[in-house]
Formats: C-alpha cells, structure tokens, sequence
C-alpha cells in the first residue's frame, strides 16, 4: 500500500509523486488565493474529527494516517516552493 511507504518514517515525500486526477488543478489560478485557501483549510484541521476518510487514492485512513499525511504533504509543499 502507497500510503504505508510514505507513513513508515519520518523522511519527508519524495519528490514528483502522482497527483491523483481529482487533485489537479485545471487552467490558471491565482496563486495568493489559493495560499490562503490551503492555509484556511489547515486551519480548519485543528478541529477536524472522522473516524475514517476515504481517500481517492490511498482508501480508507484513520485520524492518526491523515494527521501524519497532512504534516508531510504540507512539508513537501512548502519545500517545493522555498519554504
């Protein structure tokens, strides 16, 4: 399963992973929206409760699986950008 390689240490993503087709993003954006869109978005995790999400691509993920993919997600995004 994808989602245990990448959940097994602390190393961070790999660079030039897949983006599942439902995560890309079709034509232009404004990009400081989008900023603050995310940053909304991670915000809101602080109070964010499931027992399960089902995940396009890595299926069903317990709180604790999407609390360490979102740490690491979020790293690899700020890297990615110079952060």
């Amino acid at each position: 399963m994808a989602l245990r390689g990448i959940l097994k240490d602390q190393k961070p993503m790999k660079k030039n992973q897949p983006t599942h087709p439902e995560f890309k993003i079709k034509g232009t954006g404004n990009f400081e929206n989008e900023k603050e869109k995310w940053m909304g978005l991670l915000q809101d995790y602080a109070s964010f409760s499931s027992p399960h999400i089902i995940h396009p691509f890595f299926g069903k993920m317990t709180s604790d699986q999407i609390g360490i993919y979102v740490y690491k997600h979020t790293d690899h995004h700020l890297t990615q950008f110079g952060y």
